[in-house]
């Protein structure tokens, strides 16, 4: 479907004011030394999966002491370069690893019990600082939250605690975790391991960044436009945004409301594909039959789609030609392994995507209470914050919040809070045609950004970008990001695996695919 002369006259005109903010913030940005990178991993420890490390210590083959003492060597190595830990349990989870070994000495039952009771005993874990890890800072990089400190785990974590995992610490996020950047006042930047002037996605971009430095082997996330697959992207690792309502998302912050808990979810981060389902089935506790884990997956007899764009919105940019290649790719892969016809489609509502996502979040719930406001949030525990108010302090260098946060506040000032009939229109199109495409066995691959890795603060000049992963969640759909190797900057590439409801399982099974055919997880250190 062809766009009309005035869409093309409002891309270019948004192309063009973008351009020329941009080129004022390069001028006065202040220079940042480069040079720097990460060490490459040298324990070979760190290079095994989570579920490879279980069997080792379930075996006696290595120790939990010494697999935990390993991570923590790797944090304080990598996290001065990356500011990824903003805090860290390592005497507790030393002290944790040591009951660990010394259960599994007593253990009379065999590793089968062991493997059944705790698949992940004595495994070291990272977690996203919006979820509450007993004990944890839980302030989601809010200034004014500074002390709050949790004083119960969130589901998710208790789970993955109860199957034998150690927290080793929480990770940074964006300010209230709705940023394409993890940075804030409280913690400051998070930076990208392959390459430290660049962004390691958000707002589980700590989690991203630990793990892709091997600091970490499994993390959690959450995920309400992207917040799991932008930084899985950006970092080269693996993550999935389950089917909402699987996974609890309870004892996060900030809460939802509204009618946001239809659009988030909770989900793994890890480097290796193996450990995505196994993760997920703990993570989802008492739903997990719902997601059909247990189901053998032949791939040979999906059916696969593929869309290459959005097919040219106002509001994102262009697909880079690294990311159309690798997708394509993916696609010559699937039809000479399997014999399959990967289909290209075209669904022309995609491009009204970042308006769709931005409309249904700021819808009210079924009682008619509309979401809290993003200035009410800043304000806490106090009376909600004056966006103007905090742009002017923020110009004299006094406000306590990032300048993506205000810039949020302020757009948040101009909107309502109902959707239009055309915007409404589009999206139960798209959800009628998306769903009637993957049914219960179809898979679709779709780009996760327009591009790699963007420069720190860059996302000011391209906010709309996320609509690749944001209109995902408005559709309810689970998704697997995959990494598909490095670019021709040494950065990250991937694709977005996307299935229909509740069939988690495909996108998991093509995961464990484009990992062996793909490589996979790469050392950001290694030459």
């Amino acid at each position: 479907m062809a766009l009309s002369r005035l869409e093309k006259a409002q891309i270019w005109f948004f192309r063009m004011a973008m351009a020329f903010f941009f080129a004022v913030f390069q001028f006065f940005s202040p220079r940042r030394a480069a040079g720097r990178k990460l060490p490459p991993v040298s324990d070979p420890l760190l290079l095994l999966s989570a579920t490879q490390l279980a069997k080792k210590i379930r075996r006696k083959e290595v120790s939990s002491v010494e697999v935990v003492q390993a991570y923590i060597d790797r944090i304080q190595e990598v996290n001065p370069l990356v500011n990824a830990v903003v805090k860290d349990r390592f005497a507790a989870a030393l002290q944790e690893a040591a009951q660990v070994d010394k259960l599994i000495e007593e253990e009379t039952g065999g590793e089968e019990v062991l493997e059944d009771r705790l698949p992940l005993l004595g495994v070291p874990l990272s977690v996203k600082e919006s979820f509450s890890l007993q004990g944890m800072p839980y302030t989601a990089g809010l200034v004014s939250r500074r002390g709050v400190v949790a004083s119960v785990d969130a589901p998710p974590v208790a789970l993955l605690k109860r199957a034998g995992a150690i927290p080793l610490g929480v990770t940074n996020t964006s300010e209230l975790c709705m940023w394409s950047e993890s940075h804030n006042h409280l913690y400051g930047i998070t930076c990208n391991p392959y390459d430290l002037e660049r962004i390691p996605g958000g707002s589980s971009g700590g989690e991203g960044s630990i793990l892709a430095a091997a600091g970490a082997v499994i993390g959690v996330g959450s995920d309400i436009g992207g917040s799991i697959r932008m930084p899985c992207f950006f970092n080269g690792i693996f993550g999935h945004k389950t089917t909402p309502g699987v996974v609890s998302c309870e004892n996060q912050y900030p809460p939802t409301s509204g009618r946001q808990d239809e659009y988030v979810s909770s989900g793994p981060m890890c480097r290796y594909a193996e450990d995505l389902l196994p993760m997920l089935q703990i993570m989802s506790g008492p739903n997990a039959h719902r997601l059909s884990l247990g189901t053998k997956v032949e791939l040979k007899k999906l059916r696969f789609f593929t869309i290459p764009h959005d097919g040219g919105s106002v509001y994102t940019h262009p697909v880079s030609k690294e990311l159309l290649d690798i997708q394509k790719k993916v696609v010559e892969h699937l039809e000479a392994d399997f014999g399959v016809k990967v289909q290209r489609v075209c669904l022309p509502e995609l491009r009204y995507g970042f308006q769709i996502w931005n409309r249904y979040m700021g819808l009210p719930d079924k009682d008619g209470k509309p979401p809290l406001a993003f200035a009410e949030l800043m304000g806490e525990p106090g009376r909600p914050a004056w966006p103007l108010w905090e742009l002017l302090k923020w110009m004299m260098g006094k406000s306590d919040h990032t300048m993506a946060a205000i810039m949020l506040a302020v757009v948040e000032m101009t909107q309502g809070s109902k959707a239009s009939p055309f915007i409404i229109q589009k999206k139960e199109k798209l959800q009628k045609d998306m769903e009637e495409l993957l049914g219960t066995d179809g898979v679709l691959l779709y780009p996760s950004h327009p591009r790699v890795a963007p420069k720190h603060h860059h996302p000011l000049f391209r906010a709309f970008d996320f609509a690749y992963t944001g209109i995902l969640n408005i559709l309810g759909l689970p998704v697997t990001q995959c990494p598909l190797g490095l670019g021709q900057e040494g950065l990250p590439l991937g694709v977005q695996v996307v299935a229909g409801k509740l069939q988690d399982h495909l996108t998991l099974a093509v995961a464990i695919y484009l990992e062996k055919t793909f490589g996979g997880w790469r050392d950001p250190g290694a030459n």
